[in-house]
């Protein structure tokens, strides 16, 4: 079984800084694709930022330039690191990562259960 467990959300005021982590444990043989996707109420999921297991990174173009997305291959784990935060950011933000079980095996895609980013104007 795998799990994919976040940390770092919380409630900021516009203009600060906030730092989440996506730590994946369980049986896995490789992570390919880790990212992060928010979801604001009655909103659809969206991409925020991505990264590969070979480091090619994409943006939301609402977040270039305010958010890095960074990973620890040795620890399974996926950062986001949000400045000049807007209170258009508030979102629950979900980490997902397409991980390889075993080999030969297929890709499966994993979330993590949300964390709660409010930004307060």
């Amino acid at each position: 079984q795998v799990q994919l467990v976040e940390s770092g959300g919380g409630l900021v005021q516009a203009g600060g800084s906030l730092r989440l982590s996506c730590a994946a444990s369980g049986s896995i043989f490789s992570i390919n694709a880790m990212g992060w996707y928010r979801q604001a109420p009655g909103k659809q999921r969206e991409l925020v930022a991505g990264i590969t297991s070979g480091g090619s990174i994409n943006y939301a173009d609402s977040v270039k330039g305010r958010f890095t997305i960074s990973r620890d291959n040795a620890k399974n784990t996926v950062y986001l690191q949000m400045n000049r935060l807007k209170p258009y950011d508030t979102a629950v933000y979900y980490c997902n990562a397409v991980i390889r079980l075993g080999p030969p095996g297929l890709d499966y895609d994993y979330w993590g259960q949300g964390t709660q980013v409010t930004v307060s104007s």
